[in-house]
Formats: C-alpha cells, structure tokens, sequence
C-alpha cells in the first residue's frame, strides 16, 4: 500500500467518527484533503454539520464541496478535528497547526 493510500485509509477511518450536527475541524495537508473529499460527499448525501477550517486552502476546497463553514468565533468548541500529521515529530506541525491557526 503506498502511503498516498494509507493516508486515504486514515482519512476514511476518521470519517466513520463523524456525526450528525457535529462541528468538525477541518486541517490542512494531504491527509486532510482526501478526508474534506469523502466530507463532501457525505454531506451532498444529507450529512448535517458544520466546520472550521485551518486555512484558506481547506476553507476553498470545503467551500467547494458544499460543505458548511462556521467560524470560532461562532462555535468556540468543537466536536473532533482532523488534521494529518505529514510532518510529526516534534517539529510544529501535524496535530498542532490545528490549535495553532485557530487561536
């Protein structure tokens, strides 16, 4: 399995966490790219929820889905985020950019 695939997997994994009416954050990276991919069309199938996103680049691609955006602002608690970690190790990144472009 290449690790583009074992990405999707982790994403499709993340997906079965999802609910209705949840508020999902939604990072930024490859992994969370193929995840809003299978968002959107979970959500063009009647999924209610709504998001944040952790980028201009994931708020398009959101945006373009059809997938409902909100701010922090509006809903300062969230239910579950899913950010991929393409860069863990201690370096500042993965898991962390979600907290970090959401302050």
């Amino acid at each position: 399995m290449s690790l583009d695939d074992q990405k999707k997997a982790a994403a499709k994994a993340a997906l079965d966490y999802v609910k209705p009416g949840m508020k999902v954050g939604l990072g930024t990276g490859s992994t969370a790219r193929h995840f809003i991919d299978l968002l959107g069309a979970r959500v063009k199938d009647g999924l209610n929820i709504e998001c944040v996103s952790t980028s201009g680049e994931t708020h398009k691609q959101a945006q373009a889905l059809g997938i409902p955006l909100t701010t922090l602002e509006a809903h300062p608690f969230i239910d579950m985020a899913v950010d991929g970690a393409d860069a863990a190790g201690g370096h500042g990144h993965g898991d962390a950019q979600f907290f970090c472009e959401c302050q």
